[in-house]
C-alpha cells in the first residue's frame, strides 16, 4: 500500500455502493426535488443524502443539487433515486409553463394591451 489518495473514482464507487444507474422511474434534469420527511436519526444516510435532504426543504431541480453536491450528475440520481425508494423525497416533472401562469396574470396583460 503506497498511501496515496485512491481519488474521486473510489470515493464515488462507495457514496452509490456500485451502482451507476438510478433505480425506479427515470427523472430529467430539470424534475423538481422536494423533501417529504426528514428523519429524526439518519440511521444508514451519508452526508450526501442529508445534504439532499436539507437543501431540497424548498423545491429544487435535479441539476442543482448536483451542483450543490459538488458530485456528477449520474452519481446524483442514484442519490435522489435512493432516498425517493425510501420515501423521504418526492421527484416530480416540472408543469408546463403554460399552466404556471394564473388568471390574475392574464387580467394584468388583458389590461396592458386594452390600455394601449
Amino acid at each position: 500500500m503506497t498511501g496515496e489518495d485512491p481519488g474521486p473514482l473510489i470515493r464515488l464507487f462507495g457514496v452509490t455502493g456500485g451502482r451507476a444507474r438510478p433505480v425506479g422511474e427515470s427523472f430529467d434534469v430539470v424534475a423538481i426535488v422536494t423533501t417529504v420527511d426528514m428523519p429524526s436519526e439518519p440511521v444508514g444516510l451519508m452526508p450526501e443524502h442529508l445534504d439532499v435532504l436539507t437543501s431540497c426543504r424548498r423545491p429544487t431541480p435535479v441539476a442543482d443539487v448536483a451542483v450543490n453536491l459538488r458530485l456528477p450528475l449520474n452519481i446524483t440520481r442514484v442519490i435522489l433515486s435512493e432516498l425517493r425508494r425510501e420515501g423521504l423525497v418526492t421527484i416530480d416533472r416540472p408543469r408546463p409553463v403554460g399552466k404556471t401562469i394564473d388568471e390574475r396574470i392574464y387580467r394584468e396583460v388583458l389590461h396592458g394591451i386594452r390600455g394601449l
